[in-house]
């Protein structure tokens, strides 16, 4: 069996050290909630032998790469339809996993952002995820109010997730070593099913508030509600970073007043 070499285009990186897989997967808190659990860019498996060993999940594997697809069917000919050859962010998820799943990978860093808004896009399906990015990235997701790596991918998924910096992974333990640290965080499903206010409000308001962050939320909010409708609240002074979750979500219940 030919080893599957690593392509610069798709941000491949191979995890070879079996100690730090075994971290990632026992990152898996594993509740009573689900079974399944979907490994997202498995390459050549290093996870996937950890996670096929636990009886208490059934694995499911996806890859972009036909040449993985094609090393991971011969490598687990048991497997059948739950190795998957395609791209995780244009899956039906809900037509695999039509309950609770996790989600675990060592993540291409170049879609990173856009694997964690596929998994905030079916958060009440995705119970739990541990997954390893760029370190940057996965501080930024679980960056507090108040810093400067505090972002719109921090709120948004603080508002539904409890998330954990687990641990951080050295270049040295890849094939190709990537040019960064590497960071391992766990999010876990928090129990507001659904939050206090307008959610498409309180994404806009996320959003717009960050995309001009130096500006206080009276001018970035601008586009979202007009400024002769925002009254003295002390919020549109403030800037986006300043607010923590549950300002945003207090300041999106004021938002649905001030637009009635």
């Amino acid at each position: 069996m030919s080893l599957v070499k690593a392509k610069k285009h798709l941000g491949q990186h191979f995890l070879t050290d079996k100690k730090i897989a075994e971290k990632i997967v026992n990152g898996l808190i594993h509740t009573d909630q689900y079974r399944q659990v979907l490994e997202v860019g498995p390459g050549m498996g290093i996870l996937s032998d950890i996670l096929l060993e636990r009886e208490n999940l059934e694995t499911f594997l996806i890859d972009i790469d036909i040449e993985s697809y094609h090393f991971l069917a011969d490598k687990y000919p048991k497997l059948g339809d739950r190795l998957i050859n395609g791209d995780f962010l244009k899956l039906d998820l809900t037509s695999i996993f039509p309950g609770k799943f996790a989600v675990i990978g060592n993540f291409p860093y170049n879609i990173s952002s856009q694997i964690l808004f596929k998994i905030l896009e079916h958060k009440d399906n995705v119970v739990e995820m541990v997954g390893m990015f760029q370190k940057e990235v996965a501080e930024r997701c679980a960056s507090k109010s108040g810093t400067k790596e505090y972002g719109i991918l921090s709120v948004l998924i603080q508002a539904y997730y409890n998330i954990e910096y687990l641990f951080t992974v050295k270049p040295g333990t890849f094939n190709p070593p990537p040019k960064v640290n590497s960071g391992v965080i766990r999010l876990s499903r928090n129990k507001m099913e659904t939050l206090p206010c307008d959610e498409k409000l309180f994404w806009r308001a996320v959003k717009g508030g960050f995309n001009q962050r130096r500006k206080t939320l009276r001018n970035s909010l601008s586009g979202t509600i007009p400024k002769d409708k925002m009254d003295d609240h002390p919020f549109f002074d403030k800037r986006a970073e300043q607010l923590s979750v549950e300002d945003f979500i207090a300041l999106t219940q004021h938002l649905s007043e001030l637009t009635k």
